[in-house]
């Protein structure tokens, strides 16, 4: 299936779901609120069986008060990829959890919880993944200062 076609499978499952443009290979923005079932969705087709979970990062919209959830998807059956992104806003950063669909996203999230900050719903176990418990803060978000940050060279 080329890329296109694969696009619009996707929004076939999921009519809210858009084209996401300015990517390296077939991707799609969906609402936080539907992100759950559309995972299941991907990987449940037949036709799209997106298996596995490659990566899941955050990426902090500082200027724009909001983070992206990237996951990386692929089909072992079929070898193809595909990008689902969402937008949750930074003051209450809440998605649903795809550890259900993908059980590696168990980790993913927590890492994405300890370093962004972002809430992920239903998680059996989120919690601090690198941080201790008492760390303040979260070491990624582009707003984020400590004492001991060292400073770019003048």
């Amino acid at each position: 299936m080329d890329g296109e076609a694969l696009i619009e499978a996707v929004i076939a499952l999921e009519p809210s779901a858009a084209k996401r443009e300015k990517a390296d290979r077939p991707a799609v923005c969906v609402p936080p609120e539907k992100l759950a079932a559309l995972a299941l969705a991907l990987r449940d087709t037949p036709a799209l069986a997106f298996d596995m979970l490659l990566d899941h990062t955050a990426i902090d919209w500082l200027a724009e008060g909001q983070f992206e959830l990237v996951y990386n998807l692929y089909s072992t059956v079929h070898g193809h990829a595909l990008l689902v992104t969402t937008t949750v806003p930074r003051e209450h950063p809440v998605v649903p959890t795809v550890s259900t669909v993908w059980l590696i996203a168990h980790w993913q999230e927590r890492e994405v919880f300890d370093l962004m900050g972002v809430q992920y719903d239903n998680h059996p176990d989120l919690r601090r993944l690198f941080l201790e418990d008492e760390w303040q803060g979260y070491p990624l978000r582009k707003d984020y200062k400590d004492d001991y940050m060292l400073g770019l060279p003048k």
